[in-house]
Order: C-alpha cells, then structure tokens, then sequence
C-alpha cells in the first residue's frame, strides 16, 4: 500500500508532499515526522527508495508506506503522558515518533516553574513494542542509539524511550496492564478482533487494519466500541501462533507500565530541562517554513534546481578560463583550496541577488548545490561546553556506552 504521494528529494519534503496531500494534518504529527529521517531506517543500500510513498521489505524488516504511517499517527490521537503498544514494531520507526509526542511537551509546561521539584519531572509516557524476529528488535534497537546519539531534533524534544519485547503479539499475558493507545501492524481477522480490544484501557484507541481496512476503534465504555473505517489498506496477515499438541502456550509478559526513575535519571532531566529553558526557547522544535499552496512549493523547487545547475555551470566555465601565470607556470596568487573556495563562493553570489537570498532563508550555496543549513542545536553545544567530565557529558546526552 502507497504511491499515494510523489516521492520527495530528502524528508522534508516527502513531509511536505503527506501534507499538500492532507495526510498529515495535525502540528503535533508533522513535528514528529520531521524530527525522524525515514531513510535513517533503511539499509545503507536502499536509502534512495526511502523518500518514495511506497512500503519496504527486506527479510524480517519492513517499514510501510509513509501515507500509512500518517494516517496511523493521525489516528492514534497521542498526547504527553498516555501508554502506547505497538504490536508488530518492526524497526522502531513509528515506536520513535510516538515517543517524541508522549513527552513533547513536558518541558512547555514546565517552563514557567521557578523551583524544581519531583513534579516538574512528569508527565512520562509509556512507549513498549512486541516484535515476532529477533534479528528486527536487535535493529531496531541499533536505529533507536543512532537516533539518540546523531539527530539534532532529539535534543529538541523530551522523549518517551521505546522498549521492544520478543514474542508473537497473540500471547500476551492475560495479567498484563492495558494500554491507552496501542497499534498493530499486521493484518487482523474478525476473529482477533476481540484480543485486540481487550488490550486498551476505558477511553483508549486502537488502530489496525481490519479485514483489509485501516480502522480506528475507541473503547467508550466496558462493553462500548465506536468504530471508524479509515483509508482500505493491505497488510500481511497476523502470524498465528503454533503450539504442539499438549503444549502449554509461553506468554509474553510486557514491561512494567510504570518504572521508578532513578535519581541519576531525574538529575538528568532536571539539568537538560534547566538549560532548555535558558538556551531552547518556548518550542521544542523550530518549524521549517513552508509555502502556502503547492503551485507555489513545485515553482520554488523548481526555480532551486534550476539555479543550482546555472551555478554549477558558471562555475564550471570560470574555471575553463585560465588565470594569470607566474614565470614558473603557475596561477600567480591563487593556487591556494582556500581561495579557490573563496572564489566559488563568489561565482554564487553573483548569481542569487538580496530577494533571493531572502527568499530561500536558511538555504545556502556550497560548490553551486543548494543546501540546506541545520539547525544549531544550542542545547548540546551548551552541554559539551559544561567543565564536566566527558563521561558525564554523554550522560546528559542520553549516550550509553555498552
């Protein structure tokens, strides 16, 4: 399931592409779709296919489509401090985002407390994965250290930290808690439909594709179901647990709903929550600027493709032109790569005049390819220039050494 949506050149704008397309309809989910690289999901291999509205599969891995991924995330209504169980994680990708939104917003409202006691330190979500292969929770857990120790964006935000379980999701302990949100990702019979419901809380939502539909329930009561039909969809079908004859059936016993943080854990959060305020400002992460229609977004696209090839090309043609010589044949004054970059600089310059430049924001010109400027991420700068052992600097980074 997918193509819904054309393929963009990096995530941004495959976002923006789930948006014109009314995917992604919500702040709180664009944030968090942007804040993840879906490509960062990929093997190393496949990563030119990761911006394409299409699913992908590779052995045990998959990830689905990203109009799927917006819809769920849509769907599943999350807010800071709910409980959420993903049956079926695969990769982590979806576990990742939700994390972002279950604790998004601790820090805002937090922000205007002058003291700092125990109850600046909530609400914490609840972010548990059950996965069927091993060989998948163990890259999903190396996706989800990656995230933590490279991307800018989890700096930005406070983070609900996914857990993932081995086992098949149809044998989960009986005695296990419920869930205020929970989402599986392979398709459900009519049959299963019950299990799943047993698994939510009073109030709580269940997304799943049922009988070839994506489908939003919302337990309203104890015997009471409001059901919507979303968008048709085609999953692979749930794997079905076998037992042998006379065997006893091994549940799968899901962590603990709530854990006692450890007074390391909430000296860190009282440390990054301190510095956020001083250095972060009120959001916790900084929107990227976008056009108001989608005529206006193809013809800006357009117009910075267009100006990246004529920079390339003039200066390509400079370079073809040869400069002054000294006595022993060489570029008199000018064979430094410093000034030759300074050069090149100059040769883009010419081409983009003031309203150009302010148009295209924080993009900028390297070697005449348009590119786009990161963000600073004030809060990690702040942290490393701490006198602070380095050990202690990655703890406040969330960096774990194994």
């Amino acid at each position: 399931m997918g193509g819904a949506v054309s393929a963009g050149e990096d995530n941004d704008e495959l976002i923006d592409n789930l948006k014109e397309a009314q995917y992604i309809r919500s702040d709180l989910v664009e944030r968090a779709f942007r804040a993840i690289d879906r490509a960062d999901y990929y093997l190393e291999e496949f990563r030119d296919s990761a911006y394409k509205d299409l699913a992908w599969r590779h052995g045990n891995i998959h990830l689905s489509a990203p109009c799927i991924y917006s819809e769920v995330m849509e769907a599943l209504d999350l807010e800071p401090g709910l409980s959420f169980l993903n049956l079926g994680s695969g990769t982590g990708y979806l576990s990742t985002m939700v994390g972002l939104i279950l604790e998004i917003e601790t820090h805002q409202t937090r922000q205007h407390s002058s003291s700092l006691q125990l109850s600046n330190f909530g609400p914490f979500g609840v972010n548990h994965g059950v996965e069927l292969h091993q060989d998948v929770i163990e890259y999903a857990y190396q996706k989800l250290e990656f995230f933590i120790k490279t991307s800018d964006s989890f700096d930005r935000f406070e983070f609900c930290e996914p857990c993932f379980v081995k086992g098949n999701c149809m044998e989960i302990a009986p005695e296990c808690s419920q869930y205020d949100r929970v989402y599986c990702g392979a398709g459900v019979q009519r049959e299963q439909e019950d299990y799943m419901k047993n698994l939510l809380k009073v109030g709580g939502i269940l997304v799943l594709p049922l009988e070839e539909k994506l489908t939003k329930i919302t337990r309203t009561g104890y015997n009471n179901w409001e059901t919507k039909k979303i968008i048709a969809v085609s999953f692979a079908p749930l794997v079905l647990p076998k037992h042998r004859d006379n065997s006893k059936p091994k549940a799968v016993p899901l962590p603990a709903m709530f854990e006692v943080r450890t007074l390391q854990d909430l000296a860190r959060i009282s440390i990054r929550l301190t510095l956020k305020r001083t250095v972060a400002g009120p959001g916790p992460l900084p929107r990227r600027r976008l056009t108001h229609s989608g005529e206006q977004l193809r013809r800006r696209r357009a117009q910075q493709r267009g100006s990246a090839l004529l920079s390339n090309r003039y200066i390509f043609m400079s370079r073809l032109i040869p400069g002054p010589m000294d006595d022993n044949n060489n570029r008199s004054g000018t064979d430094t790569e410093e000034e030759e970059e300074e050069e090149e600089e100059g040769n883009c310059r010419v081409l983009g005049g003031p309203e150009e430049e302010e148009e295209q924001g924080e993009e900028r010109r390297e070697g005449g390819a348009l590119l786009h400027e990161a963000p600073v991420n004030l809060l990690r700068e702040r942290i490393l220039a701490l006198p602070l052992p380095e050990p202690l600097k990655m703890y406040l980074l969330h960096y774990r050494e194994k």
